[in-house]
Parts: structure tokens; sequence; C-alpha cells
């Protein structure tokens, strides 16, 4: 797999949110902590909805988790 253009700042608002784990986001957004690695690592890019799940959990907007870099 290769690294996609879509940049996130999944870790930090995990640290941000009392050091969520990867395991917990994963349970919360209805994925598996591989498939959650891999976005977090940019090695896969989550579809729409997955990442509107994602942003939810933090409570912020789409483009402060992932933007696009092209």
């Amino acid at each position: 797999m290769g690294k996609t253009a879509i940049v996130n700042n999944i870790r930090r608002f995990r640290f941000e949110a009392e050091e969520m784990t990867q395991a917990e986001l994963a349970a919360q957004v209805g994925v598996t902590r591989q498939t959650l690695i891999a976005i977090e690592q940019a090695k896969y890019s989550p579809t729409l909805e997955l990442a509107f799940k994602i942003a939810k959990v933090f409570a912020v907007p789409l483009d402060e988790v992932f933007q696009f870099q092209g």
C-alpha cells in the first residue's frame, strides 16, 4: 500500500481526548484497530462516511482532522 494524499491529525486528537487509544476510537466508529492504524499512518484513505464519524467523535469539523495534499 502506498501513502495517500490525505493527511490527518487523528493521533493529536486522540491524545487531546484523554489519550484515547486506537482501539477505543476504532470501536466508536465501527472499524478494526488495524484499519484505524492504516488511516492514522496515511496508508489508507477512509470513506467519506468514516471520516465524518471520526471528526464527530472529536467534535471538530472534518477539515481539522483530514486535509488533502495534492
